[in-house]
């Protein structure tokens, strides 16, 4: 049985009540924390910087898991390893020398990904899936939450699975973007590992238990 691994967006939880959402999620089922990181320049809008990655830090007790949607994101991999930060994905569009930044990645401790935007085409990975621990796929234009799904993401996470078989990787595949009850089991089947839900988890009346719901759903 296949376990899908559930990552709440933090860029979704309440800011005035912070350490709150974040004690939730460490009480729930989910089992990472996603964190978008936006510049205002890759994305059209600014999220937010250092020292929320450092309170966040201070109070989760699992997986962090930080998405850059930010230009030449080489600047700060030493910053971000030293914030305790154990995924961190750039995006392909973003970075000129992916190979670089991918073992500049891995030589500071962390997991290294790659995040796809949703016209970036999959092949453009396969000279360097061996060295990448997790592609993230964006099933949504990024810079905004709660968005709606793009549905062309289930074809692009299989031709991405077949790939990362036919290479004998072990890259893990993320989604982000839309992810719900409606999608969720269709993504998994398709090959998703890992699933970023943002809206649809603190938006909700008990978002303990749409966690938990959403871990149920992705058991294959």
């Amino acid at each position: 049985m296949n376990q899908t691994l559930i990552a709440p967006s933090i860029l979704a939880a309440d800011f005035g009540n912070l350490q709150r959402d974040v004690e939730m999620v460490n009480s729930s089922d989910a089992d990472w924390f996603h964190l978008d990181i936006m510049d205002g320049v890759f994305v059209p809008n600014i999220s937010f910087g250092m020292p929320v990655i450092k309170s966040i830090a201070k109070h989760a007790t699992k997986t962090l898991d930080a998405h850059l949607m930010i230009v030449d994101p080489d600047r700060y991999i030493q910053k971000f390893a030293s914030l305790g930060i154990n995924y961190l994905t750039v995006h392909y569009e973003a970075c000129t020398h992916l190979h670089r930044t991918m073992q500049a990645i891995k030589n500071e401790g962390m997991k290294a990904g790659v995040a796809l935007n949703p016209h970036t085409p999959v092949s453009l990975l396969e000279d360097t899936i061996n060295d990448i621990d997790l592609v993230c796929v964006m099933s949504v234009n990024p810079g905004f939450g709660g968005q709606s799904f793009i549905e062309n993401t289930y074809s692009k996470v299989e031709k991405l699975k077949n790939m990362i078989i036919q290479k004998n990787a072990s890259t893990l595949i993320e989604i982000d973007g839309g992810v719900n009850d409606k999608n969720s089991r269709k993504l998994v089947t398709a090959g998703a590992d890992v699933l970023v839900a943002g809206s649809y988890v603190f938006r909700s009346e008990h978002p303990i238990e749409t966690i938990a719901g959403l871990k149920e759903l992705t058991l294959i």
